[in-house]
């Protein structure tokens, strides 16, 4: 007997067809309360026999976080499927052809079709991935404003913006510390352009990582026994496109990809 250590490997034995005969909206959503005990594999209706005989179902609960993030990226992808890409792609800014919606990140083509199904000529992770769907979901289509704000200053930021130093300013910073004609190349593959200095820094540039949610990096070197800074803002529309924890896992995902960018450059 398979003992189900993950909800993934629950979700991964069940048809996917959200017949909803378990009374869950999802398989996702069964698949999770089988995970935390709340359910069991037999309340499938469309799960056979054998597959039930050979797990047990049972598991302690626990998950890591990066089970968690696998887990939600499912479940968005379920969830793009009652999107009408078609008006999505306008609202967007993005492109619409052959069931697909194109979509640019960080000036490279991200796709996603009816299904769910995900092309892209960017390798990107859950931590970006993640925010882009819920941002094809979700996003009200608002026009950029051109009025910069730290994340702190967002409607809802406050009680993340602690969180988003530690998991994306702090680590940009190191990378660009560390490697600071890397840091500007980076930022040059990925479309990044350098814009008028602002709040004193030695050098400011714009991302875009979705066309209606750019993002301005500011870094200034360390100078005269002063430390270096760097500081991340938002357009003012941001929470238009996609919640403040999606806004935080894009800026956590982009700092994760710059450093492993940044430790692959440095053993070349």
């Amino acid at each position: 007997m398979n003992q189900l250590t993950n909800p993934m490997e629950i979700f991964k034995l069940l048809d996917r067809s959200n017949c909803r005969k378990c009374h869950e909206l999802t398989c996702l959503a069964f698949a999770a309360a089988v995970f935390k005990g709340q359910r069991q594999l037999i309340e499938c209706p469309n799960l056979e026999s054998h597959v039930i005989d050979n797990s047990d179902g049972k598991s302690d609960g626990r998950v890591t976080l990066e089970q968690e993030l696998e887990f939600t990226l499912e479940e968005l992808k379920n969830r793009v499927a009652s999107v009408d890409l078609c008006s999505a792609a306008r609202k967007l800014g993005a492109s619409f052809s052959d069931s697909k919606l194109t979509i640019k990140i960080l000036g490279k083509n991200f796709g996603v079709d009816s299904k769910g199904d995900i092309t892209t000529d960017i390798h990107i992770h859950s931590w970006v991935t993640i925010p882009v769907l819920n941002h094809i979901i979700q996003s009200k289509g608002t026009p950029v404003s051109g009025q910069w704000v730290p994340l702190r200053e967002l409607k809802n930021g406050k009680t993340w913006y602690r969180l988003f130093e530690q998991g994306c300013e702090k680590p940009l910073k190191r990378v660009a510390d560390r490697h600071p004609n890397l840091f500007e190349d980076i930022l040059r593959v990925f479309n990044g352009k350098h814009v008028e200095k602002h709040y004193g820094s030695d050098f400011s540039l714009v991302l875009r990582p979705l066309p209606k949610v750019p993002i301005l990096i500011c870094y200034s070197k360390a100078e005269d026994g002063l430390e270096s800074n760097l500081n991340v803002f938002f357009d003012s529309t941001a929470e238009d496109h996609f919640n403040i924890e999606n806004i935080y896992l894009l800026g956590v995902g982009l700092a994760k990809m710059f450093n492993k960018i940044a430790l692959r450059h440095s053993f070349q």
